[in-house]
């Protein structure tokens, strides 16, 4: 009887133990202890140690899902910061693709031009401030936007003269863009809105380097293998809505068509060579009385004709010579305008550049006949931006610093129209430049 009742309280501790083992509610737990009690399974001192050791059983679980719980909430922490920082790195996934570029320029001019009444030389200083922000929206498509100062609107200069005691200085939109290149065709670009010019200058007697054309245009580039690529362009820009005041259509706007193609080639190691050629045709330009006004045409200026058409022709071309003591470059342009009213049609630059013990060397001379290029788009700084103009133009730099340099750039120039009365007047213009860029 004895032996049966050890066996008996042996199986209940073990089913004891068994369910301890388990999780269960501390009520159940002790409660089970009681009976076992009650009913003499167990000993006073046999329910004291599994008291206690239900107790310790208790005080781990509790512990345990303590512990679970700071776990689970850590986890929750964690996961939630991590999808906050994967939000916030998504908000600012622009910013790391985009860049921001610009450049600051004081400059001291000096202009004489015994052509005016006066004949007395203009001294002043003047400032050029831009900066860009050029960001990759996809893989496919860029955008690009820059401001910059300017004196007021006009597309051919972006300096601002000090003057005005202290007055604050006005600030321009002078670029706004999308560049579409497309993966299924590299090397195209599709740019619309107001852009960098698309084309290729080899000089800048028909385009000032200021000017940014506002439309829409296409460039592509086509490697032949080797060093060897064909570029080229084609635009079409929109200069005045309803120009001949007859309706707002298309047909009815004076607009620009360009179009250039072009090469350039590895003749040698030490020997290249770059071609091309260009046109640039106007629609309405002889619509010169805007709304039944007699205004004449706006492109017809500084030194054109009045009333002058355009459709201008342009050869450029220019080799560049390495392996020699110095490094050597060779350009030049010759244009032709093919609606000129006169013998006054053709216009050619050539120059030479170079690099002697840091300071970049530029110099070219030109000729520029009264209605060889469009007056209002011409460079602004050459006998103050008039056509009918011929002379010379060096330019000397010297980067004194990283992205900071010093420069001087002095034209020569002759100029047949900048008076009505004066011919062949003496236009001389020194620039001294200091210039930062980032």
């Amino acid at each position: 009887m004895r032996l049966a009742s050890t066996k008996t309280a042996a199986a209940l501790c073990g089913g004891l133990l068994l369910a301890m083992s388990v999780p269960a509610s501390a009520a159940v737990d002790a409660k089970l202890l009681d009976m076992l009690k009650a009913n003499g399974s167990i000993s006073q001192a046999q329910y004291a140690e599994l008291q206690a050791e239900l107790a310790r059983d208790q005080k781990d679980q509790q512990i345990a899902r303590q512990a679970q719980q700071e776990t689970n909430e850590q986890i929750a922490a964690t996961a939630k910061k991590t999808n906050e920082l994967s939000t916030f790195d998504q908000k600012l996934a622009w910013a790391a693709k985009t860049q921001f570029k610009g450049d600051v320029r004081f400059r001291e001019e000096t202009v004489h031009n015994d052509g005016v009444s006066n004949n007395k030389d203009q001294d002043r200083q003047r400032i050029r401030v831009r900066l860009g922000a050029y960001s990759e929206i996809n893989p496919q498509v860029d955008t690009g936007i820059r401001i910059a100062t300017g004196n007021n609107d006009d597309a051919r200069s972006t300096n601002q003269s000090l003057d005005g005691y202290f007055d604050k200085k006005s600030i321009w939109l002078d670029q706004g863009y999308v560049d579409y290149h497309p993966d299924f065709l590299k090397n195209l670009h599709v740019v619309g809105g107001k852009m960098p010019q698309q084309w290729v200058s080899m000089g800048d007697i028909i385009w000032d380097s200021d000017i940014s054309p506002e439309g829409l245009a296409l460039t592509y580039k086509y490697p032949l293998g080797g060093s060897t690529e064909l570029f080229g362009s084609a635009g079409h820009y929109t200069l005045k809505d309803n120009v001949d005041g007859d309706g707002v259509q298309f047909k009815h706007d004076l607009r620009l068509y360009a179009g250039q193609l072009g090469a350039r080639f590895a003749i040698t190691d030490n020997l290249k060579l770059t071609l091309g050629g260009s046109v640039y045709g106007y629609d309405n330009d002889d619509d010169i009385t805007a709304g039944g006004t007699t205004t004449p045409s706006i492109l017809a200026t500084n030194g054109n004709t009045p009333n002058e058409q355009f459709k201008l022709y342009e050869g450029f071309g220019q080799l560049d010579v390495a392996g020699l003591p110095l490094p050597l470059s060779v350009y030049g342009q010759y244009v032709t305008n093919k609606d000129a009213s006169n013998d006054q049609d053709a216009a050619w630059l050539a120059g030479v550049k170079t690099k002697l013990y840091g300071f970049a060397v530029d110099y070219n001379y030109r000729d520029v006949q009264r209605n060889a290029v469009v007056g209002a788009f011409t460079d602004s700084d050459f006998a103050n931006g008039f056509t009918g103009s011929r002379g010379s133009k060096l330019k000397v730099s010297y980067e004194i610093d990283k992205n900071f340099a010093l420069g001087a750039t002095y034209f020569l120039a002759k100029s047949d129209f900048t008076n009505a009365t004066i011919r062949d007047s003496d236009i001389k213009t020194l620039q001294l430049d200091a210039e930062a860029k980032f």
